[in-house]
């Protein structure tokens, strides 16, 4: 008889766990309470005596692991049982672990249980690496029982919502999640063998700053005093940079009040890196350096298939903002010399402008919206922001009304933003003013960072400074379709 996975019914569920209940209060009784247990010597794991077979043969090792399936035929048994790496095929009989505990195995074990196993390791007749145990016992008892196995979670939200039954049930989503432990670490170790320091800055802060995210808001009852959660931790990083810290790093949450689809969530993690003495354009290189590294790493590869695309991270394109949107649109804005021309282009053109949006930087970058960005589908720089847009980049000192910015794109997603970072305190001040006054109109408590801009006045050096998006990265790097995918437990609105 092979047992399965199934209940069904919300009415069958509860007569299931009843059943568990009452299983465990049996155990108790007899004196074998599950959970006292608080230690198992695991000498092997299912992937390295797969691996290793021919070394271990029949010598004896100690697994654990979840019950997953039980065949039971008389005085002998097989069952899976799935650990870290997989499942791992068990063996077990009457006679070898005794009647006692043969007969519990039988009647008192159910699928979900947490067990411990020792035995000798062999091959059965159709070819499948197994441990034949000669101990058997029980390490923790599975109160409610597992979706149906060959289905797992097929309810989306419930995907995300039970995330631990997703993880014992789905294989592949537990190797998303080890892939993107590999991806950060790889992505620390690029930046660590550069010199780079790690640093953490505060994510609760004291002020509103007037940039375009928009903050969670709590309060800080000591202090009675409003506070924010920190929504970029750029601010930050640059005084270090000012305080003789040549190269900085900080990976970390950040946390947005803002909507949620398939890129975003509210909170989310990403790596800010800042060196002195570099450009936008050394930037760049460096992100092809590091997506390089991390894509071998992490995938084997720079060829990487993302939702039926192969992505090339050996090559990719560099356009100025007005170029990409000449080539996409057929519109060159060099030749329009003033906002009334930006605004008549796009009326013509049917490109719908916010009210306070009318300069013709503004308008270069609606249209680089609607004509450019989603078919950015290789790995491609976008460089050469208007200033407008960009109140924290240094200005081209050949042309003003840009910035030395660029972002970077693949499969129509700005996979990060990178500048020449502004250190004039002045220039600095003033652009920083303008934003908060624009947010106050809005309704919103924005402030000029006055400590930041303290910290300019110091002196900054020349720094390039980059931005990017951990989470956006593991979904390329995993093929995953959404973010929720990538994220181990994504904001989910609470059940009534």
């Amino acid at each position: 008889m092979e047992e399965k996975n199934l209940p069904a019914t919300e009415e069958e569920l509860h007569e299931q766990a009843r059943i568990r209940r009452e299983k465990l209060e049996k155990l108790i009784s007899e004196g074998n309470d599950p959970y006292k247990k608080t230690t198992y010597s695991v000498t092997a794991r299912s992937l390295f005596i797969k691996e290793n077979f021919e070394a271990l043969e029949g010598k004896e090792v100690s697994v654990a692991g979840r019950l997953m399936s039980r065949r039971v035929m008389g005085k002998a048994s097989f069952s899976h049982i799935s650990d870290r790496d997989g499942l791992l095929q068990v063996y077990i009989t009457r006679q070898d672990v005794g009647e006692e505990t043969y007969a519990a195995y039988k009647k008192d074990y159910d699928i979900g249980d947490i067990v411990g196993i020792k035995g000798f390791v062999f091959k059965t007749q159709t070819g499948e690496i197994t441990v034949h145990a000669t101990h058997l016992e029980m390490l923790s008892k599975a109160l409610l029982p597992l979706p149906e196995k060959y289905n797992g979670l097929q309810n989306t939200d419930m995907k995300y919502r039970l995330r631990h039954v997703d993880l014992i049930m789905n294989q592949n989503v537990r190797e998303t999640f080890f892939k993107r432990a590999k991806i950060i670490k790889a992505i620390r170790d690029f930046l660590d063998a550069k010199g780079f320091l790690e640093a953490d800055t505060p994510i609760l802060l004291p002020l509103e700053i007037g940039a375009d995210a928009r903050p969670f808001k709590t309060h800080h009852n000591a202090l009675d005093i409003d506070m924010y959660l920190r929504i970029e931790t750029e601010l930050y990083l640059k005084r270090l940079i000012v305080g003789g810290f040549e190269k900085v790093y900080e990976m970390g949450r950040i946390f947005r009040n803002e909507g949620m689809d398939a890129k975003h969530n509210p909170e989310f993690t990403t790596v800010e890196i800042y060196q002195a003495y570099v450009d936008y354009r050394e930037v760049m290189d460096f992100v092809e350096e590091l997506y390089r590294h991390v894509a071998t790493e992490a995938c084997g590869s720079l060829q990487v298939t993302y939702q039926g695309v192969e992505l090339d991270f050996s090559k990719w394109e560099r356009l100025t903002m007005t170029e990409a949107v000449k080539k996409y649109s057929g519109v060159d804005f060099e030749r329009i010399g003033t906002d009334e021309e930006a605004r008549e282009i796009a009326a013509e053109k049917g490109v719908e402008l916010e009210k306070d949006k009318t300069t013709k930087g503004h308008i270069l970058a609606e249209f680089f919206d609607v004509y450019v960005e989603d078919k950015l589908i290789q790995p491609t720089f976008i460089y050469d922001y208007p200033v407008e847009i960009s109140p924290l980049a240094k200005r081209k000192p050949d042309d003003p009304s840009m910035t030395e910015r660029f972002e970077y794109f693949m499969m129509g997603m700005e996979m990060g933003n990178a500048f020449s970072e502004l250190n004039d305190p002045i220039d600095q001040k003033k652009r920083m003013e303008a934003q908060a006054a624009k947010k106050r109109a809005q309704g919103n408590n924005a402030q000029v960072d006055e400590d930041f801009i303290d910290a300019l006045e110091h002196g900054m050096p020349p720094t390039g400074g980059l931005g990017l998006g951990v989470d956006r990265l593991v979904m390329l790097l995993t093929d995953s379709p959404t973010i929720r995918d990538v994220l181990l437990f994504p904001t989910m609105k609470p059940k009534k």
